[in-house]
Formats: C-alpha cells, structure tokens, sequence
C-alpha cells in the first residue's frame, strides 16, 4: 500500500514554489529554468521526457510560473499541481525564442538554469539573450531538496520497507551456489518489479573477486561455496528512492572474510551514531572511515561513506571529507562503508538514514548480520 499523503499536492507545490522564490530573491535570481528532472518533478509532480524537444519550467521571482512544452506534450502538463501560463510551440516553431521572450517579459537580468537543461538548449539561449548572467540553479534546487518533508519521508520509509520485505523473502526462499551473478540479478529484478516499484535503477551482483570492485553489475560468472556476495539495488516508489546493499556468503565463510566483515559493520554503526543535527557531513564519513583505518583496511576503503537520496537515487548532500555542510533535520542519506580485497572479495553494508531531532531514523530493518546462503 503507498503512504497516504500529509498534505494536499496543491498546498505542497504552493509551498516550493514559495520557498524558490523566496531563495531567488535572497541570490539574486530573477528566472529559474528547469529541464526536465528530479528538479522538476520536485515541482511539477511527475516526470517529462527529456527529449531533442524543449521543454522547461519557469520559475519568476516573483509572480506565477510558465510550462513550455512541445505542442504534443500540451497534455502531460494539463494537471499542473500550480497555477501556470502553458507556453506551446509547434514542430515549426523556435522554443528558444519563446523561452528568451518570457525571461524578456520578466525583465530577468540573471537566469539560474538546472544541471539537467542539454547545453545545446543553454548555449543557444545564450545567444538570444547575451546580456543575461547566467548561473547554476542546480545550487537554487538543490537547497530546497535536500531537506524531505513529511510527505517525502513516507515516501522512502515505504520504499525501504518494501525492500525490507524482499531481502527477507529473498533470504527464506533463494540459493546461491552453482547460479551466475546474472541468475542472482535477474531473479532479484522480478523480486523488486513484484514489491510494486516504478524504476529499477540497478541491481549490481558481485560474488568472490568481483565483490572487490565497488561498482560491478555482474557477469556469469558462477558463485562457489564459501564465495561472499556484494549485492545492491535501487529502485523507486512514487519518484522516491530506495537503495540497499547486504553481503551474505554462499556456503560456508572464510574466517578472514569474516574478521573483514565485523569490522565494516562495525564501522557502519559508527557513522550510524554520529548522525545528528550540527555534525557535518565529512564527520559521518570520517566516523566510518576511523574504524576501518584502524583495523588497518583504511586503504581498501575507496568511495565515500553515503550520498544524499530522494526524487534522484544520488542527490545532495554527500557524506564525504572536505563537505562541511552541517546536518539537518529531514536530510536523508545512504550509510555504506565497504571493504574490498583486490582478488579476494568485497563487503558492503548500506541501509538509509533521516536525520531526526535528537539523531537518526534508519529505514531498513533487514538484519546487518552475516547471512549465510545456501
């Protein structure tokens, strides 16, 4: 069943909008221009293609927004969330130049454009309007996402619960040894596509040596007895979410993986226990990364400790050193230190984290202990 929502889509949309505009006018943005995204999706409620067609959001600091969309597109914006002037242009037409006649009519003297409007869109607009400054809205955006509010918090609680549900199901019911990485991958796949998801964004499996590259997505390679696993998923519910990773061995494991694996878990409740409003994001990392160096796998401990999740599986804010950026309540993020032995095997443990009032709600309740599969 997907969350209810606490609030009415009309007051949420209201409510972004309010606090765009009211960002604009505090950096100094008259127009903000958003491609289609996460950052419109943020606004709009649902996803536009991103196509060789044009077609944007237009955020004025002041007054009601434009929708500039392809005539064949006039009807996927019908059901606006917000009030707004629907801007079409035909096949024969320059959307370009409808898009510098409105920023003209806001008399906008500086134009935010999102990270995800092609550059061939900007670079041409940048020729019908030469006098404009242009600037990153992705910055703009990017304030106002990475703090959830009750409605977005639900959302990934629930997607987390369903994953929950499936590791669970996936443990009780699935073997390991004698299937190919691509066996594992494709059965988890169904799993994911039977929970109700929307999107699966990857379904990464990595048993022995491959566990020991970070981002494998698999091969066939056939699992062995005593193999560990790495295995990560993605997918999204209602635009939202969700991301895990849990290493169970095949068989029986190695005391060495073992030793490998206790550490990482150890240093996963580490940056578990750090996380609370004020503590900045490079501390999450280093809180996880302290154990790990200690134990004297520091240099097997290649990526960061978490990235921000959302409306984007990879969003602001990112728990890496040199992010000084203090939490704050309602940011969410993945906690997932690994540990990878080159030609040996590899370790990760992630679940996703909100930042409360007094620490952190942990939406994964699948078990951190070693799983051993048949």
């Amino acid at each position: 069943m997907s969350p209810e929502k606490s609030v009415d889509p009309r007051s949420l949309a209201a409510d972004r909008l309010a606090r765009a505009q009211a960002l604009m006018v505090d950096e100094g943005v008259d127009l903000l221009v958003i491609g289609p995204s996460a950052d419109q999706f943020y606004f709009i409620g649902h996803r536009l293609p991103l196509t060789e067609r044009l077609s944007a959001l237009m955020i004025p600091a002041e007054g009601s927004p434009a929708m500039l969309v392809p005539k064949l597109q006039e009807p996927l914006v019908a059901d606006l969330p917000f009030d707004a002037e629907i801007v079409c242009w035909d096949e024969t037409e320059n959307p370009i130049s409808k898009l510098a006649t409105r920023a003209s009519n806001a008399r906008a003297q500086t134009v935010a454009v999102n990270d995800h409007l092609w550059s061939g869109f900007l670079l041409r607009l940048q020729i019908e309007l030469p006098g404009v400054q242009y600037r990153n809205g992705g910055e703009v955006v990017s304030r106002l996402r990475r703090i959830k509010d009750d409605s977005e918090i639900a959302n990934l609680r629930e997607a987390n619960r369903r994953f929950d549900l499936l590791w669970a199901e996936f443990c009780e019911t699935e073997s390991l040894i004698g299937k190919t990485e691509y066996e594992i991958q494709k059965r988890l796949r169904e799993m994911i596509t039977e929970q109700g998801m929307d999107e699966i964004g990857w379904c990464d499996v990595g048993s022995g040596p491959n566990g020991a590259s970070p981002l494998h997505h698999w091969s066939h390679r056939v699992v062995e007895r005593n193999d560990p696993i790495v295995i990560d998923f993605a997918a999204s519910l209602n635009g939202y979410w969700a991301d895990t990773c849990r290493t169970p061995v095949a068989g029986d494991p190695d005391p060495e993986f073992i030793k490998i694996y206790d550490i990482d878990r150890a240093a996963h409740e580490a940056a578990q226990a750090a996380v609370r409003p004020g503590v900045t994001c490079q501390e999450i990392d280093r809180a996880a990364r302290l154990v790990i160096e200690d134990a004297g796998y520091g240099t097997f401990f290649v990526h960061r400790v978490g990235h921000g999740i959302g409306i984007d599986a990879h969003e602001h804010p990112y728990m890496v050193e040199g992010n000084d950026m203090p939490l704050e309540l309602g940011m969410t993020f993945s906690n997932e230190p690994g540990i990878y032995i080159p030609g040996r095997w590899g370790v990760r443990i992630e679940n996703i984290t909100a930042v409360t009032s007094d620490g952190c709600e942990v939406f994964s309740t699948a078990p951190k202990e070693l799983v051993c599969l048949p």
